[in-house]
This record gives C-alpha cells, sequence and structure tokens, in this order.
C-alpha cells in the first residue's frame, strides 16, 4: 500500500503526522519530549488517535498499548504500525480503562483533557493504572492564552482549563507534579559546536530593549509531568524541538518573499496611474473602480 493511501483524513479533531509545519511541532514535541521517560517502560498512550506517538514511543519502550474511542483511528493505527512485536492498539474510551491496577509504568494522554467533560474520571483512572513509582504526562491548553486572548473557539474542545483549574485536577492523585509551557517561539539559539559546556541561558526583550532572564511568556499549553511519589531526578529545565528542513522557517521566508514582492508590484501600478494622471490630465470619473480614483 502506498504511502498516501495510509494516511488517515485529517478533520481537525485528530492531528495525522502528514500535517505540517506548527501543529507538527506542537505535537510531535510532546511525543519527543516523553521519549526518556518511557525508556524501557510499560507505556500507555491514551487517546492515541492516529498512532504516531505511540510508534515514536515503541522504539525505546519495553511495551506500548495505543487505546483511543474512534474504531477507524485503532484500525488504522494497527494497519500503518501493526508490524511492531511491543505494540498493540485497543478501542477504547479513556475515561473508562479496562486494564487492571497497576499495569502501566508510563501513562501519556496529550490533547485528550480538553475534549472531554468526564475530566475527574479520566484522570483517577490513569492513577489507578499506574504503578505506585508510574508517571503521567498530560497536555491541556491554557484556557486563558489559546482561547480568551486568541479570541478563538475551538470546536472540538469540551473543556478547557486554566492553569489552577488543571492543578486542582491532578494534586489529589499526584504527589509530585512539575508543568511545563508549550509555545512555538521565534528565537535565535546558540550552542556549542564542540558539546562543551553545561546549563542554560534563556533570556527575553521586551518592546523597550529591556533583556530579562528566562523564557517570559505566556504558554499556549501545558504539558504536566506528574508522580505519584517523587518525580525523576532527570527532567530537564528546557526542552527544544524543531526539524531539520525548517519547515516553519521556511514558510515563514517564503510568505514575507510573496508579500515584498506583491507590495513593490502594487507601488509600481499606484506609479503607473500617478504618472498617467499627469500626463493626460484627466479627471477621475464616478464609474470607475475606486482603486483607480485615487
Amino acid at each position: 500500500m502506498a504511502e498516501q493511501d495510509k494516511a488517515l483524513e485529517f478533520t481537525g479533531e485528530r492531528f495525522t503526522p502528514e500535517c505540517v509545519r506548527e501543529i507538527r511541532y506542537e505535537h510531535w514535541h510532546r511525543y519527543a519530549f516523553a521519549l526518556a521517560v518511557a525508556r524501557g517502560k510499560r507505556v500507555l498512550d491514551a487517546a492515541c488517535g492516529e498512532g504516531y506517538g505511540s510508534n515514536l514511543l515503541a522504539g525505546v519502550a519495553e511495551h506500548v498499548t495505543g487505546v483511543d474511542i474512534s474504531v477507524e483511528a485503532i484500525e488504522h493505527a494497527r494497519t500503518r504500525y501493526g508490524d511492531r512485536g511491543n505494540l498493540q492498539f485497543h478501542d477504547g474510551d479513556a475515561a473508562q480503562l479496562a486494564f487492571a491496577d497497576k499495569s502501566f509504568d508510563v501513562v501519556v494522554s496529550f490533547e485528550t483533557l480538553e475534549h472531554l467533560l468526564a475530566q475527574q474520571a479520566l484522570v483517577a483512572g490513569f492513577a489507578r493504572v499506574l504503578a505506585d513509582d508510574g508517571i503521567l504526562l498530560i497536555s491541556s491548553p491554557d484556557k486563558h492564552t489559546y482561547s480568551e486572548v486568541a479570541g478563538f473557539r475551538n470546536e472540538f474542545h469540551v473543556r478547557e482549563l486554566y492553569r489552577e483549574e488543571l492543578l486542582d485536577l491532578l494534586r489529589p492523585h499526584f504527589n509530585g507534579i512539575r508543568l511545563y509551557g508549550q509555545k512555538l517561539l521565534f528565537q535565535s539559539m546558540l550552542w556549542t559546536l564542540d558539546g562543551s559546556g553545561e546549563g542554560a541561558a534563556m533570556q527575553t526583550v521586551d518592546a523597550d530593549g529591556k533583556v530579562s532572564p528566562g523564557l517570559d511568556y505566556a504558554p499556549l499549553y501545558f504539558i504536566a509531568v506528574c508522580a505519584k511519589q517523587e518525580l525523576p531526578a532527570d527532567l530537564p529545565r528546557l526542552s527544544s524541538f524543531g526539524d531539520r528542513e525548517e519547515s516553519v522557517y521556511s514558510h515563514y521566508n517564503g510568505e514575507v518573499r510573496r508579500n515584498m514582492s506583491a507590495g513593490a508590484r502594487i507601488a509600481e501600478l499606484e506609479a503607473e496611474i500617478d504618472r498617467l494622471r499627469t500626463s493626460t490630465r484627466i479627471t477621475p470619473s464616478s464609474r470607475w473602480p475606486r482603486w483607480l480614483r485615487r
């Protein structure tokens, strides 16, 4: 079967790996971030969708189980990724998991929470199927920046959460919680080419030219790493992710070039109109298009 025949139709509800640029960065980064936690572990990918993330995690995990409520998505995942011996897919409701207690070492659930009203049942179920030393990684859009500030409504989101609402949902079940912010940023990066050096220096400049330490941005999404006992000691302070082809940057540069070219052409046309008006001394008619009567 050809690669294009394997693609699951993108409806806006579930990400597919054929999506490009910004949405690709956001979704792949979450699973890439989870790789270190999933290494050698029994992993549940709850609401796995198309299955690309489960397949990625299966490259390092002992075993991965992908679950999604969509039978179509699960059938697709089995067809596309079913050749991995340590990867299985099951259809089912992530808020009503049909697994025994303490069945998994890691649960990942990205872009799930906001699609459900049964959020307490979802998180309680994750805590139940996790081992005592298990880790949950879960994402959630920040209602303030994602919807209120942007003036945007995602038709597939049932209930979005503010930061404190997300923490209040997680705290009854997990002793350790570390919240990460996620957002695509335009950054200038410096890195040592010989691999030397320690730590990371992060800075943000404001409109007045004042440089402050840290990444001073409002997150678009939250990624919560949760532990029943203690959080892993090796969790990074910062996680950076990109594609070697720099698809977002290339698209941005292409749009800038097109806009500049269009602007130059408009300026040429306006100059020609002014020249014609001056040379012929004609008075614009009310029947002319408005842009010619300027």
